[in-house]
């Protein structure tokens, strides 16, 4: 398909679209110091429909709409809504217009209920202070909406990511928004839940609300949009409507080349690296076991992929393993030795690491740098005494940077400068230089773009060709397909089916009790 490039903000002559322009940017560019993140970017925002923006990461989609929701300002260029030029200077006066924003990392506070999460800053006033009553029964209303079972009054940390991830988005439906930015809004929620989404961002635009969609899951995006907007480097590339795109148009304007996320690595197997046997892990609010009764044998070399639905255990038999939850029962032996009485550093330093899934919550430490975060886990390897032997640190630290490709200023940089691809590679090269013997990924792409895909695709093949056994788990078949030697499927706590990598999609998702339809 060859679909006509236009540059946004140069609108295809005729179109009736540009009519509808409620928000707009104009040449507008943000530097921080030498780096350049946005250069004279133009991007129109259409009443009652959805503009899918699309790019890598780094390409400058959050930055440009942080500057459209007030969260920073631009160096230079100008917002203009409803056809009047406006400067926010916070996104306090943004939300006044109606401009409400999704954030990709989730901003909320853990130790506060859902309800208060909700409305936080926000409060509902009654004659005699916070009218929480009337707070709750809203809150409900909004989970209803989004077809969640999710108590008001649970406070959010004992929320899977998932659901944590339903309550950004019921805060920024529960303001009255014209204009409302999703961010990444489907990166841990499942299949299902996804479908809802889609089903209120409908309800939305049938009412006039305007729809910023940002995803790197781009089949699913497409089925939504109706304007796609490219970003690369922080300059707009291409402009089209919903009928001239599909995902080679998509991919070719992101990276400028076709990606191919590949097939397993040609590797030689070895002997077994990992041996789950008849793991059990009870639900401590007392329901099913999270994992149930589950064995499982990893050989060095593999590339092992566990697929599953939300819920399906995968992300708790991962923690299991790695030391975070506990056993009822079964055994953990790695590389011929039991280790389900160790600690998490103890098996780390066995050689067993896990990437977990919430990358913000525990796998960096934001007020760190990107090199204080690359060594953490690795801190007994050059340290002696109370002493830290620098020197030896910094190699380290240059070669994870190197290995794993992260794009940063320095070792020294703010972690929270990195994009969120950037920042997941930080975590996989932090547990990389750990050296393990077996590494468990979980949810390892939620958030990145095909391009840092691609390349922690390539990264891991070359570590299971030096001899590493790879587990990874995810909620995208496609994944499987391209980096599995074998494919583990749960449904319930329990391994309800395995394949090879010749498996068919559809066989896949039958065994993890989704519909193939979905």
């Amino acid at each position: 398909m060859s679909a006509p490039v236009n540059i946004a903000g140069e609108m295809p002559e005729g179109d009736p679209d540009a009519r509808e322009v409620v928000l707009a940017a104009r040449n507008v560019a943000k530097s921080y110091g030498q780096v350049h993140a946005l250069k004279g970017v133009n991007f129109d925002i259409h009443r009652g429909q959805v503009t899918t923006l699309f790019g890598e990461n780094g390409a400058g989609k959050s930055t440009l709409m942080k500057i459209l929701s007030g969260v920073i300002q631009p160096t230079s260029g100008e917002i203009i809504l409803d056809g009047q030029p406006v400067a926010f200077n916070n996104s306090t006066e943004a939300r006044e217009q109606g401009i409400s924003i999704i954030h990709q990392e989730l901003s909320l506070a853990p130790n506060l209920s859902v309800r208060d999460n909700i409305f936080m800053g926000r409060e509902i006033k009654g004659p005699t202070g916070v009218n929480f009553a009337e707070e709750e029964r809203q809150t409900r209303k909004l989970m209803a909406e989004l077809e969640e079972d999710i108590d008001p009054l649970t406070p959010v940390e004992e929320l899977r990511l998932g659901q944590q991830q339903i309550v950004e988005i019921a805060r920024a439906l529960s303001v009255d928004s014209r204009i409302l930015i999703m961010d990444e809004p489907t990166s841990a929620l499942s299949a299902s839940e996804v479908e809802v989404l889609f089903k209120v961002i409908r309800d939305l635009t049938a009412k006039g609300v305007s729809i910023v969609y940002i995803s790197h899951h781009l089949e699913e995006a497409l089925t939504i949009t109706d304007h796609a907007v490219v970003l690369r480097d922080g300059n707009m590339t291409a402009y089209a409507p919903r009928a001239e795109i599909d995902l080679e148009w998509i991919v070719r304007n992101m990276v400028g080349e076709n990606y191919d996320l590949g097939s397993p690595p040609d590797t030689a197997l070895g002997q077994s690296a990992l041996s789950i046997r008849d793991l059990t892990v009870p639900d401590p609010a007392g329901g099913f076991n999270l994992v149930d009764g589950l064995s499982l044998d990893i050989r060095a070399g593999e590339i092992v992929c566990i697929y599953g639905l939300m819920g399906a255990g995968r992300t708790e038999l991962l923690e299991t393993c790695a030391g975070k939850l506990r056993a009822s029962s079964g055994e953990i032996v790695l590389e011929g030795k039991e280790v389900s009485h160790l600690s998490i550093a103890e098996r780390i330093a066995r050689g067993l690491a896990l990437v977990p899934e919430d990358r913000q919550r525990d796998g960096l430490v934001q007020t760190m740098s990107v090199g204080e975060n690359l060594s953490l886990a690795s801190i007994a390897s050059f340290t002696k005494g109370l002493f830290t032997q620098r020197r030896a640190e910094r190699q380290l630290v240059d070669n994870s940077i190197r290995e794993v490709t992260v794009k940063t200023s320095g070792p020294g940089a703010a972690i929270g400068s990195l994009s969120g691809g950037n920042q997941q590679k930080v975590v996989i090269g932090k547990m990389l230089a750990t050296k393990p013997r077996v590494i468990m990924l979980d949810e390892p792409s939620r958030g990145i773009d095909i391009g840092a895909k691609a390349e922690v695709f390539r990264l891991l093949s070359e570590e299971a060709r030096q001899g590493l056994a790879v587990i990874y788990s995810t909620s995208e078949v496609s994944e499987c397909l391209s980096i599995a030697h074998r494919i583990i499927v749960m449904h319930k706590g329990r391994i309800s089916a395995e394949f090879d990598s010749t498996v068919t999609k559809e066989k896949i998702m039958a065994a993890s009790g989704e519909s193939v339809a979905a």
